[in-house]
């Protein structure tokens, strides 16, 4: 949307293709912190109407459609989507990431029955329950923050031995009376029939096993680049990300990548949204005057 906002502002014909859910990862978060404007914080479900809403005023056209694929055509790229195909001069790859998962027996079939990654959505649902969050970065002490306002013990369950992420949920975490954190821990299957009552986790160090009561995981493990679609299009780093250059040029003519879906993101939500700008700023660039150095 940062993107789309920019391109606009500065005259150029613009469409953001937002797929089926507007906002990605962050329109899950209760508070955005540390994002410009916002002392106290954003909600993501706020926020990301907000910039749609932005771009839309710019002048931005926005479909909820899907991409599909991607291919050259002539002069020209052809954006393949579920509502059809689209011709454009120039492409900024903003596709995100999602969630990576546990991978552990009862994962599949319990989500949506006590297995989540929204806190905000589900917390309401678990007042005065015990609930588990698998993860130490900076996602899951957010989430472990939002159920602790409704769940009576929250534990946090983490395979190394000390939290990572900012020193502000940290500190907040290790001092919240609800949250119980437990290093060297690791999980390894999800428990329940119609809905999940337990965890059977391990010890890091013994392999010493041992089963967890709680109404719902949520686990936050990292994220898996949303690039499936391009990998025959368009190199990738080890991690399936989009290297690009400074100003978020890719190795492709007239194609940028921004956000957490190009390679060396900060994982920030500032971050993306200023990837956006340079990417936007840079595309003009090259439709003025055909400019375009080689990304790295």
């Amino acid at each position: 949307m940062s993107a789309g906002v920019t391109s606009a502002r500065l005259g150029r014909r613009t469409l953001v293709l937002t797929g089926d859910v507007l906002g990605g990862q962050l329109v899950s978060i209760e508070k955005i912190e540390g994002f410009p404007g916002y002392p106290e914080g954003v909600a993501g479900y706020d926020l990301c109407p907000m910039m749609q809403e932005q771009a839309a005023a710019s002048g931005a056209e926005v479909m909820m459609n899907s991409l599909e694929c991607i291919h050259s055509q002539g002069a020209e790229w052809c954006v393949t989507t579920d509502a059809g195909d689209i011709l454009a001069r120039s492409i900024i790859l903003a596709s995100g990431s999602r969630l990576k998962k546990l991978n552990i027996p009862g994962e599949e079939r319990l989500t949506g029955r006590g297995v989540s990654h929204c806190a905000s959505c589900d917390a309401p649902l678990l007042r005065d329950r015990i609930v588990a969050v698998v993860g130490g970065g900076d996602s899951a002490m957010q989430e472990a923050l939002t159920l602790a306002g409704f769940a009576s013990k929250v534990i946090i369950i983490h395979r190394g031995d000390a939290l990572a992420g900012q020193t502000s949920y940290r500190d907040r975490v290790t001092a919240h009376p609800r949250i119980d954190v437990r290093f060297g821990t690791a999980v390894s299957e999800i428990l329940g029939e119609s809905a999940v009552t337990g965890l059977r986790t391990h010890t890091s160090s013994d392999g010493v096993a041992s089963n967890l009561e709680v109404a719902a995981v949520f686990a936050y493990v990292g994220l898996q680049p949303n690039t499936g679609f391009l990998k025959d299009w368009i190199n990738l780093d080890s991690a399936g990300r989009i290297p690009t250059d400074g100003w978020m040029r890719t190795g492709l003519l007239g194609v940028c990548a921004a956000g957490n879906v190009r390679s060396q993101s900060p994982f920030r939500a500032v971050s993306a949204a200023g990837d956006g700008a340079s990417a936007a700023v840079a595309v003009d660039r090259y439709l003025a005057d055909g400019a375009w150095p080689n990304g790295s």
